[in-house]
């Protein structure tokens, strides 16, 4: 039964303001940066332990979108110390700086020399606020007066106004001292909430002012000051152990809790370094929601709930942990949209985009609160229930989310294909809306080839190989449910759509597909990494797969770290731009996984290229994206300058490539685990993973290469009883 067509205003996709959704790209300091991260607080903070030491600046700590602490310096005899060195704990839990004092001059004469007072700093979040120890230690031969002084502020400032989104009103900050060691920072918003940050001293300082600590310690040699410094987000009421070592203990054993998931070694001591490095920075950003973790998509501007975020990278890791994938799957139901709504882009079925809890969100001064304006989440939606429930065979899940898989079919069928020609197209409902709703969601991504922006609807490439897998994979899903006539309805549709997608974007003198189609069903005809995204969905004939993936690896496209997202033949390439030739993990892995069915050698390359340049990297870290300048000897990748790091997509990247380059296909329902065509290169040498899940038990694994370069596969353990095949 066909159903009636829901008509929107269509706002044209080549214009509107889509500035103040942009990450602003002001100046930041020269020290670097580390980000920590509990449940929904997270920080920002320098090298020093600082947080924006000048005064202004995007760090800072945050909860539920809001800043809680705007500024936070330590000055010792007047002075900012001097860095001996800082790093970021391996399990990404906390920071620790080791500083000493600078020369200490008076009437143009050094009155107390360098490097006599060592001074530790240790930082560390938890849920709802960050704890900092202050040390102190006297190296010299005197005793010594030690004034220190601790400065701090907060703005409350909402992730947008952070941005660089600018406001014309604002709510009311106030400022009290409640005793001898602790100050209240409180403001009332304008959406009503009253919020508040309490800034609190282990022992009590000379003077305490609303902004401003100062002490002042008489240490003889080798003696020692300790400070512990308590920044508490009120709206929080989580309890906290009063000791500050006792509250870092329990952060470390919580995430060591998260982390257990992994469990992959190699022959390469640099991907081991890689992984064990995107396994902590996975686990960092797992967020404890009511229907159980979610992958947080990035710190700083994106620590929330994402749909496409969320979607990709429980698929990445989905062959090694399959439980992320639930919760993702959970959550992202209990979210879908029932009702039609232009501000947020929802329509009954629409899976969420975006979800945001700070003021300008709940003012609505950003379309962000609960935001829907992301043409792909949904039929990503459908894809990881039905690769969730092959790769463990959970019945009772999928039963469970059927009504929400229909629901997703159906928008995909009316509201995401409005004028009924098989393909699913975007236009934001509402100008405050997303201009670009695919992936490359910045307002110049989507263009023709002489470069002027495609006008929309906008039917992206990608999609449509995300929808002809969503409906595979939900035919496979409703015959098992017992619908054997939706499952001949579903099948016959992604039948359908296969026929129609390569008449429509495959072009033959540019040998690749389109980009998107326009409103007028005119193919974008620019070479991009979107068409390599179709790759591994099954849509594309193989004579088309190959020429793609000639495509994706030529020096047009392969920068020799990755894939870019734009060919830098096309009119707008820009290697410093968001999604215009930039490179980001998530889309290599993507593609890698698409070219693997055809080229495991060829995936190799971009595999190799993204694990080199994250041991080029500050904490080998892949970033959201980087720069996609072509690869030079001596030279490291190129950074973009606000990319999020870590982002959760980008951590996802190695292991997917890791998946695809073994190709390791797990199958709860048969209890079976299979490897086709697995190829070990000789920089990898082997690979071991101990205790995957299979059915209710567990397999471990080694897979190594033999001296005639093949792969040979050892059983390790074998507890889930699962047929082990290798072809």
């Amino acid at each position: 039964m066909s159903e009636a067509r829901p008509k929107i205003e269509i706002v044209d996709t080549a214009s509107g303001p889509d500035a103040p959704f942009g990450v602003s790209a002001s100046e930041r300091g020269s020290r670097e940066r580390y980000a920590l991260k509990a449940e929904d607080t997270f920080a920002v903070i320098d090298a020093h332990g600082d947080i924006n030491a000048d005064g202004a600046g995007s760090d800072g700590v945050f909860h539920a979108d809001t800043r809680y602490l705007s500024h936070l310096r330590v000055t010792v005899m007047g002075a900012d110390p001097l860095l001996l060195g800082s790093s970021l704990a391996q399990d990404g839990t906390y920071v620790h700086a080791d500083l000493t004092n600078p020369d200490i001059a008076r009437d143009g004469r050094i009155v107390f020399g360098k490097d006599q007072v060592h001074i530790e700093r240790t930082v560390y979040v938890h849920a709802g606020g960050l704890r900092q120890r202050l040390m102190l230690s006297n190296y010299s031969q005197a005793t010594i007066d030690l004034p220190v002084t601790v400065s701090f502020n907060n703005d409350f400032a909402d992730i947008f106004e952070v941005r660089g989104t600018g406001r014309a009103r604002r709510g009311t900050r106030a400022a009290r001292t409640l005793d001898d060691t602790e100050v209240e920072i409180g403001y009332m918003g304008l959406d009503g909430v009253a919020r508040a940050t309490k800034v609190s001293f282990s022992q009590p300082p000379a003077s305490l002012g609303r902004s401003e600590a100062s002490y002042q310690f008489k240490l003889s040699s080798r003696e020692r000051a300790v400070i512990d410094i308590n920044v508490s987000i009120a709206n929080v009421q989580q309890p906290q152990p009063k000791s500050f070592l006792a509250g870092l203990l329990r952060a470390r054993k919580g995430f060591a809790r998260k982390v257990a998931w992994c469990s992959v070694s190699t022959g390469s001591n640099d991907l081991n370094a890689a992984l064990e490095r995107s396994a902590a920075d996975v686990s960092l950003l797992m967020t404890s929601t009511p229907s159980g973790l979610y992958p947080y998509a990035g710190v700083p501007w994106f620590s929330t709930v994402f749909g496409r975020d969320g979607l990709i990278t429980a698929l990445e890791l989905l062959w090694i942990y399959p439980d992320m994938a639930r919760g993702v799957l959970k959550f992202l139901a209990a979210q879908q949209a029932t009702a039609s709504d232009a501000h947020s882009d929802a329509d009954p079925g629409k899976i969420l985009h975006e979800m945001r809890g700070g003021e300008m969100a709940a003012r609505k001064e950003v379309p962000f609160g609960a935001y829907y304006g992301s043409v792909d989440s949904t039929p990503l939606f459908i894809v990881l229930a039905g690769h969730y429930w092959q790769r463990t065979g959970d019945d009772m899940l999928v039963r469970e989310l059927w009504p929400n898989i229909e629901a997703a079919l159906r928008w995909m069928d009316v509201s995401g294909d409005r004028d009924g020609d098989g393909f699913i197209e975007y236009y934001r409902a509402a100008s405050s809306g997303l201009v670009n709703q695919g992936w490359k969601d910045s307002g110049d991504s989507i263009s023709y080839a002489d470069g002027a922006l495609c006008r929309g609807p906008v039917a992206l490439v990608e999609v449509q190989a995300y929808a002809y897998e969503a409906k595979t994979l939900a035919a496979r899903m409703a015959r098992h449910l017992g619908h054997a006539r939706r499952a001949d309805e579903l099948e016959r549709q992604a039948a359908e759509l296969k026929r129609n997608f390569a008449a429509s974007f495959w072009s033959d003198e540019f040998e690749c597909f389109a980009i998107a189609l326009d409103g007028d069903k005119h193919p974008c005809n620019i070479v991009t990494s979107n068409a390599g995204q179709v790759l591994r969905s099954g849509i594309a004939e193989d004579a088309h797969v190959r020429k793609i993936a000639q495509h994706m690896l030529s020096p047009h496209l392969f920068s020799g770290w990755g894939v870019r997202t734009l060919s830098d033949a096309a009119v707008r390439y820009n290697p410093m731009s968001y999604h215009n030739g930039s490179i980001w993990p998530h889309d290599n892995a993507l593609i890698a996984a698409g070219i693997a069915r055809v080229d495991r050698v060829g995936a190799e390359r971009i595999f190799k290229g993204l694990l080199d340049a994250a041991m080029r990297m500050d904490q080998q870290r892949l970033p959201e994206l980087f720069c996609g300048f072509p690869r030079r000897r001596g030279r490291a990748p190129v950074l973009y300058p606000v990319a999020c790091s870590p982002q959760a997509w980008a951590s996802g990247a190695l292991f997917y490539l890791l998946q695809a380059m073994l190709g390791i296909d797990i199958d709860g329902r048969s209890n079976t685990v299979r490897l086709d065509r697995p190829h070990i290169p000789a920089w990898l040498g082997h690979v071991e993973f101990d205790d995957l899940a299979v059915g209710d038990g567990r397999v471990s694994l080694r897979v190594s290469r033999d001296t005639n370069g093949a792969a040979a596969v050892t059983v390790i353990d074998n507890s889930a009883d699962a047929s082990i095949e290798a072809v």
